[in-house]
């Protein structure tokens, strides 16, 4: 046989090969997602937001209310910020908002613009009676609030950000490969690569129910609808959010990691925030991205001290 035909037939055997592999990997991921998906247990409620529904946490009874808003696809923020929930809520009333395409909350199958994210989430807070606040948001929630505190800042008292985006962060203004993002979803892969990278909750405070349920909704929704268009819309929303500043007037306070290697001039970037408002201040903590896993208490208790109690809520 000559060299030519065996490596033909090789490859040709190879390629059926792969098929089968991933073809096989897309069959179980769809099964075993349908299986998990039944043995989630229901936490928050559902509100009705235009026409869909969107899962939100109430916790605390306080006389202020803080409602926290997750970063970019956090598996189910309403488990995530468990720790900063146990923190806050014997102060506060504590509300968590899963934005569509998050956690319990629905797929909305709209454009995920910053105009169509505050305007939903505003209407689940008013849904809840929600009119008077502190606005709290990790990661890519310091962009979305940007629009938010300015659109509705008679509701908002003031803004507390864990580990913010700031609109001229470098390297988001690059597209998210999002098609082949989903290619891999839809190959089943993602679940292949959970499987075989480390577990991101050993060692956080989270129960063995709280972590196996935001595995399971991880790989439910990642790269739903709503993620990918949110991704897509991503480097535009940074873009617009820098004709924009937090209100001179808004109390403003910022948890930031100390030693954040991977965006130049982090802390820097969050100073400029800062020096733009009249009652601000920034804090350095040692951590990872989520601090509101490890520093929780010490973020409810600096809020305490930089809030204070005199700020009514309903």
């Amino acid at each position: 046989m000559k060299l030519g035909k065996i490596v033909f037939i090789g490859a040709g055997s190879l390629i059926v090969v792969v098929a089968l592999a991933l073809g096989a990997c897309s069959i179980y991921d769809v099964v075993a997602t349908k299986s998990e998906s039944s043995s989630l247990r229901p936490y928050g409620r559902l509100v009705p937001v235009n026409g869909k529904k969107m899962n939100v946490v109430v916790r605390g009874s306080g006389t202020q209310t803080v409602v926290l808003l997750p970063g970019y696809g956090t598996a189910a923020p309403g488990l995530d910020f468990e720790p900063m929930i146990a923190a806050l809520e014997g102060t506060y009333r504590v509300v968590v908002v899963e934005p569509f395409g998050y956690g319990r909350s629905d797929v909305s199958d709209t454009e995920r613009t910053t105009a169509n994210i505050v305007g939903e989430v505003h209407t689940a807070l008013q849904r809840l009676g929600v009119n008077r606040y502190v606005l709290m948001g990790h990661s890519i929630a310091g962009i979305y609030a940007l629009d938010y505190v300015n659109t509705y800042r008679s509701e908002v008292s003031g803004f507390v950000g864990i580990d913010t985006s700031v609109p001229n962060q470098p390297g988001m203004d690059k597209p998210i490969p999002v098609k082949e993002l989903r290619i891999l979803k839809s190959l089943g892969l993602m679940r292949v690569l959970t499987a075989i990278m480390p577990d991101p909750y050993e060692g956080r405070p989270f129960t063995e129910d709280a972590k196996k349920q935001m595995r399971s909704l991880s790989l439910r929704n990642s790269f739903n609808a709503d993620l990918a268009s949110e991704a897509d819309q991503m480097p535009r929303n940074f873009v617009a959010a820098q004709a924009q500043s937090f209100p001179k007037d808004l109390p403003l306070l910022l948890f930031v990691v100390d030693d954040n290697a991977e965006v130049a001039g982090w802390v820097e970037l969050h100073e400029k925030q800062v020096a733009q408002s009249d009652r601000a201040e920034m804090v350095l903590l040692r951590g990872d991205h989520y601090l509101h896993h490890t520093q929780s208490q010490a973020m409810a208790d600096k809020l305490a001290q930089f809030l204070g109690h005199d700020q009514p809520t309903s």
